[in-house]
């Protein structure tokens, strides 16, 4: 036989009919239950703070008008404007187009077709000739 039959043999011929030694496993399993209940029951919930502050004697000392101008709207307008015009100052196009091309891959693939540059168009006449043209024929006039 082992140890721990030999143990739990002699425990249960030491008590009454080994009643006491169930009761006393019962007990202590329960209460570890129902210590574990009070702890959650005990910690606060939204719910009752909620529930206190309604219930709470010094807010209900408060004028009504106290009240209805804490829970009236207030107007952002202000705030707002000065956030989006704040905002609106933008960067310039130099410094962005530098930030853009520093964290732009290094393939050949994810590189960005570079601007194609239109030559400038020649005229066949020159400057001389376009005002004797002007003279010629604003003079028919």
């Amino acid at each position: 036989m082992s140890a721990s039959m030999i143990r739990r043999g002699l425990e249960l011929f030491s008590e009454k009919d080994g009643e006491k030694h169930k009761q006393k496993q019962k007990k202590s399993s329960g209460n570890k239950q129902r210590l574990h209940r009070q702890t959650v029951k005990s910690k606060t919930t939204v719910k009752d703070k909620h529930i206190k502050s309604a219930v709470d004697p010094l807010k209900s000392a408060l004028p009504l008008s106290d009240e209805y101008r804490k829970r009236q709207k207030k107007n952002h307008l202000s705030s707002n404007l000065e956030y989006f015009l704040a905002a609106a100052n933008k960067t310039q196009t130099k410094h962005t187009g530098k930030i853009i091309q520093q964290h732009s891959g290094r393939r050949a693939c994810h590189q960005p077709d570079l601007p194609v540059t239109k030559p400038e168009e020649k005229s066949v006449f020159t400057e001389q000739e376009f005002q004797k043209f002007q003279q010629e024929y604003f003079s028919k006039l």
